[in-house]
């Protein structure tokens, strides 16, 4: 079993920033995908970024267009935290964020492919 919490959501005004974070119990995650996840109002729920396991042979991280450049992950694996620093907010990233575990190694930006979610932080961002 493992328990995702979420922090770091809020309020910031167009091109602030925050600091997202996401802490595991149960089992390290080294060997997991952690994938952050949003769903804007009235929208479904869309991939942000994942971290690879340490296992994958590929790039470690990985962004959606729209975030690239803005968004950056990050870990501390004492900590059993992944953390997600976004930069040059905008409107259009207001969301409630998850974060999400994926124990098969397949490293997937699909929804479905993630077994663990955490309950989700608010982001608001306001001109």
């Amino acid at each position: 079993q493992v328990q995702l919490v979420e922090s770091g959501g809020g309020s910031v005004q167009t091109g602030g920033s925050l600091r997202l974070s996401c802490t595991a119990s149960g089992r390290t995650f080294s060997y997991y995908t952690i994938g952050w996840f949003r769903q804007a109002p009235g929208k479904e729920r869309e991939f942000v970024a994942r971290f690879a396991p340490i296992t994958w042979s590929g790039d470690n991280t990985y962004y959606r267009n729209s975030v690239k450049g803005r968004f950056t992950l990050s870990r501390d694996d004492g900590k059993n935290t992944v953390y997600l620093q976004m930069n040059s907010l905008k409107s259009e990233d207001t969301a409630v964020y998850y974060c999400a575990v994926d124990r098969s190694g397949r490293s997937s930006t699909l929804e479905r492919s993630y077994d663990y979610w955490g309950q989700g932080t608010q982001v608001t961002v306001s001109s």
